[in-house]
């Protein structure tokens, strides 16, 4: 009993902790953020390309600290994730649970070309993208007919079914074995094995999905999923067709997530059902939510700050999932809007206030409730 009230208490303690943390950097995103806005273009510009400077030469700054450059890959490829689940839950409002299996088709497709057929890593990363957009499609025609909790539970179905038979059909997947001896790719002959190179390969795809994130969002399209989300039988009045827009944000999700997980088989050089669960697509899932539905820049913040703490705060590692669910609960109470909303992005300090109810709100709606 005294074991229980321990843990408990260790628990609440942590819980508490990283919640004062992420409330502590939210406050600091919002002055950010309204100062940023105040700024006129000249100064913008100098401000980004500083940030872009020190993105690019970040391997340089800690070379001779390998640890903190694998961090930093694992950093850029759970921005990659994030932003791919982003396209569904943020833009198209669909409350999809079972990323990771994306994340897991692309992995072990990837793996079964390179190793078992001998392909180039970069036939094999198109093909896996290829085949995570196919089962994104089958995926996403249940949003014809569900939505809110069904639909979240029609995701977690769907990912249960990929693990499971990535650990039953052990003639292909080797099972709980998992699959060994992935090579690394390689460029005019030239095999990228070292983590710089790795870096230098996630950031380009990071960078990718940001520019398609924002292409998408300024378009007709992003405006039409936007309109869905928010309600869609007015969007469906205005001639939106929001079959086609939703199916649309799972297979576009389901590709970058399938890249994702090619690059990851390549980078780890093995993978098992075990890296592809159910908490996988939730610590997706947390990302995105904490970091502000919908806000490109606070799902990059989400997918980087949910990242590093767990490597900051290893005494707690048994903890971790308790407490992401935990975390979510008293966001979704006390911030909705995430650590960087788009309100706040939009209108400033008055955004940053608005936020609050905009990002009930969007809550509300992606929960399925009537009330909103």
């Amino acid at each position: 009993m005294a074991h229980v009230f321990q843990v408990l208490i260790n628990l609440f303690l942590a819980t508490g902790a990283l919640f004062l943390l992420i409330k502590l950097l939210s406050k600091i995103f919002d002055w950010g953020t309204i100062r940023f806005t105040q700024l006129n273009a000249s100064a913008k510009r100098l401000l980004l390309a500083g940030i872009v400077i020190l993105i690019f030469t970040w391997p340089l700054l800690v070379a001779g600290q390998p640890y903190v450059l694998r961090t930093s890959i694992i950093v850029l490829l759970y921005i990659v994730l994030a932003l791919s689940l982003n396209f569904v839950l943020g833009f198209a409002g669909q409350l999809s649970m079972g990323h990771s299996a994306f994340y897991g088709i692309g992995a072990y497709v990837t793996a079964l070309l390179t190793v078992n057929m001998h392909l180039s890593f970069w036939l094999a990363l198109l093909i896996s993208a290829v085949v995570a957009a196919c089962f994104g499609f089958i995926l996403g025609i249940p949003t014809l007919r569900l939505k809110g909790d069904y639909l979240a539970i029609t995701t977690i179905g769907f990912g249960e079914i990929v693990r499971l038979v990535l650990v039953n059909w052990t003639e292909v997947t080797r099972g709980p074995a998992g699959i060994p001896g992935i090579p690394s790719p390689g460029v005019f002959g030239m095999v990228l094995r070292s983590s710089t190179a790795y870096y230098y390969l996630l950031l380009l795809l990071a960078v990718l999905t940001v520019f398609i994130s924002y292409r998408l969002w300024r378009s007709r399209l992003g405006r039409g999923l936007i309109a869905v989300r928010d309600d869609e039988i007015a969007a469906e009045a205005m001639g939106i067709n929001s079959t086609n827009l939703k199916v649309l944000a799972f297979v576009l999700g389901a590709t970058i997530a399938g890249m994702a997980g090619s690059f990851f088989a390549s980078f780890i050089h093995y993978v098992n059902p075990d890296n592809f669960t159910y908490m996988e697509s939730v610590v997706i899932l947390c990302m995105v939510v904490l970091g502000g539905v919908g806000s490109i820049p606070g799902v990059i913040v989400g997918a980087t700050v949910l990242t590093i703490l767990p490597e900051t705060l290893r005494d707690i590692a048994t903890y971790r999932y308790a407490i992401y669910g935990l975390l979510l609960i008293l966001m979704m109470i006390i911030r909705p809007q995430g650590m960087i909303s788009v309100a706040s992005l939009k209108g400033g300090e008055s955004g940053a206030h608005t936020g609050d109810k905009r990002g009930y709100q969007i809550f509300r709606r992606l929960s399925g409730s009537k009330q909103c």
